[in-house]
């Protein structure tokens, strides 16, 4: 193995951690590692904007559970790959950025695109590191990855000076002690038995799962769980997928954009078991009002989660799926409850399901939802972009799997959607792959279009296109008295010829029908598409305004049942109540 360089110690340390594609955009300071990279076994993908190069890594990680890698030169290469970190860390996904760097002699003298990427990045990553002798690479290279999915996930970056790239290596140092880094994955185990005597004198008990649970693989355990104590399950954006939302127990989503069922539930339970989540605005509302009547038990693998945003009665620091085995065993040894208030619940879950079917023109959101949700099947990876697109997807669509929907949540990243597709088609090269964007979020990010040409990566893009920035518009219509400031994004380009001259095919979709047949097409075809969906720009998505409480709804909340009065009714009540 000795002697080598360093840019050939990062490359044959990335290939040992497991590491099979990185994606990349090259530049001076990163010329010794692009070097070796020109025949290497390592997987190279060439995104056009480093930002993309980021939310790719993202989307690898969160589809497979691997950690992505990314990386970028010195100066503005390295800060473009900043939101694309932030987004990671706000969403623990595992990413390692490497970037490159100027000459370990020149840095701190403004040199020419040095940026001090390790003092930029401090806040958003788990950790950063810059090696001052190659020998460190190969150590650091493991540091790195074993920080990023171990624990609460989240990104690393390592700063690469060029010098430390083309340095010579005889021999490589020891691993690097990690003062102070001991994730907790064991609960207490005194908490866990409050947890569980907490439940067992509960009546009306719900499960909130969160993106936490989706990491540490526990959606078995959360549905024995929800089995066992006989409590409806929401989720967080984040946790979308980890609990079966074609189940007759699940909610759907809880917050801000959740499901009107979601919402009551909680407002009404009076024992609330929070796994991996981190109780956000979105997810919470007004927290002076947030489950009033509710004893609240949070299990997080993170510490610093616990009691920030919401008061909480049992905390259990430790990882999801272990704390829940051990919760299980506890109250597998109590009396089985009755069902009354898990039938209550989801009687008025079925009374309230959201409306899908419309045969207008501009499309209706809800419509283009479910004939997507009629062609994908429960191995497809969907991703969205942020804004209305993003909310019809969480509320509207369902999924049955984790790891199957992904989405930026806690940053909120605009133009996210298209890159993580790429990087989840990559990582699951058997799954079909369906991006799901807005209009503006895909302008953001466009030009990678060229990517999944290049490489024939067979990725499906919908463009929700309303011709507006439509979440910022809707809070215009309904909090800024209609001043519709500029929002509005005029009549370019034509998304068709746009991806017809990147070599993508495309179609216009303008009918109710022919999402679905369109869809069904461009995944047989195996090759990229984009489906330019028109959709109405006037469409609102039901929400709770800011500052408000989770029952505070507005917007009309049109549902499936044939019967057209109001819902006045809440779970646990008799009708009409």
């Amino acid at each position: 193995m000795f002697p080598m360089k360093g840019g050939q110690a990062i490359i044959r340390s990335l290939l040992d951690q497991g590491a099979d594609t990185v994606f990349g955009y090259p530049g001076g300071q990163l010329l010794p590692l692009y070097d070796m990279l020109y025949d290497s076994e390592l997987k190279h993908i060439l995104v056009r904007h480093e930002q993309c190069a980021a939310h790719a890594a993202d989307g690898y990680a969160r589809a497979s559970g691997r950690v992505g890698v990314c990386i970028a030169t010195s100066g503005p290469g390295a800060t473009n790959l900043v939101t694309g970190i932030a987004t990671a860390y706000m969403d623990s996904a595992p990413i390692v950025a490497i970037a490159g760097q100027v000459p370990t002699h020149l840095i701190g003298n403004d040199a020419f695109q040095e940026v001090d990427m390790i003092g930029i990045t401090m806040p958003i990553t788990k950790h950063s590191f810059q090696p001052s002798d190659a020998s460190e690479i190969p150590a650091i290279v493991r540091a790195s990855f074993h920080i990023a999915k171990t624990g609460r996930p989240g990104p690393v970056v390592i700063d690469l000076p060029k010098d430390i790239q083309e340095q010579e290596i005889m021999e490589e140092v020891d691993d690097l002690e990690l003062p102070g880094y001991r994730p907790n994955v064991k609960g207490h185990p005194l908490q866990i038995k409050r947890a569980a005597e907490l439940i067992r004198r509960s009546e009306k008990p719900v499960i909130l799962a969160g993106g936490g649970v989706i990491i540490s693989g526990a959606s078995r355990e959360i549905k024995e769980l929800s089995d066992l104590i006989k409590a409806p399950v929401t989720t967080t954006l984040l946790g979308k997928g980890s609990f079966p939302e074609d189940h007759p127990s699940a909610m759907g989503m809880l917050g801000m954009h959740g499901r009107k069922v979601a919402n009551l539930t909680v407002d009404e339970c009076d024992c609330l078991i929070a796994v991996g989540c981190r109780f956000s605005d979105r997810t919470t509302g007004n927290v002076a009002e947030f489950a009033p009547n509710a004893r609240i038990i949070h299990v997080d693998i993170d510490p610093a989660e616990i009691g920030k945003n919401v008061g909480v009665d049992v905390p259990i620091v430790g990882d999801a799926r272990n704390v829940l085995r051990e919760l299980i065993a506890k109250l597998k040894k109590y009396e089985k409850r009755d069902s009354q208030w898990l039938e209550s619940v989801q009687k008025f879950r079925a009374d309230c399901m959201p409306r899908m079917s419309y045969d207008e023109v501009p499309l209706k959101p809800q419509q283009v939802i479910k004939e997507i949700s009629q062609v994908l099947d429960d191995e497809t990876v969907v991703t969205t972009d942020v804004g209305q697109n993003q909310m019809w997807m969480a509320h509207f669509y369902t999924s049955r799997a984790p790891r199957k929907f992904i989405s930026s949540g806690g940053l909120g990243t605009m133009g996210f959607g298209f890159p993580a597709a790429i990087g989840a088609k990559v990582a699951l090269p058997d799954s079909d792959v369906v991006a799901v964007c807005g209009d503006g979020g895909f302008l953001m990010v466009c030009q990678d279009l060229a990517t999944i040409r290049e490489y024939d990566i067979p990725v499906v893009i919908c463009i929700m296109d309303n011709r507006h920035l439509g979440m910022v518009a809707q809070w215009q219509r309904l909090f800024y008295d209609e001043r519709m400031s500029h929002t509005h994004l005029g009549e370019v380009p034509d998304f068709v010829k746009l991806a017809e001259s990147f070599g993508v095919e495309a179609e216009r979709i303008e009918e109710p029908g022919e999402t679905s047949e369109a869809l069904s097409r461009a995944i047989r075809s195996g090759e990229p598409a984009l489906l330019d969906i028109v959709i109405d720009p006037d469409e609102i998505l039901p929400m709770v305004p800011p500052g408000c409480g989770l029952t505070e709804i507005v917007g009309e909340y049109r549902v499936e049942r044939e019967d057209p009065q109001e819902i006045k009714y809440s779970p646990g009540k008799a009708d009409g109540d």
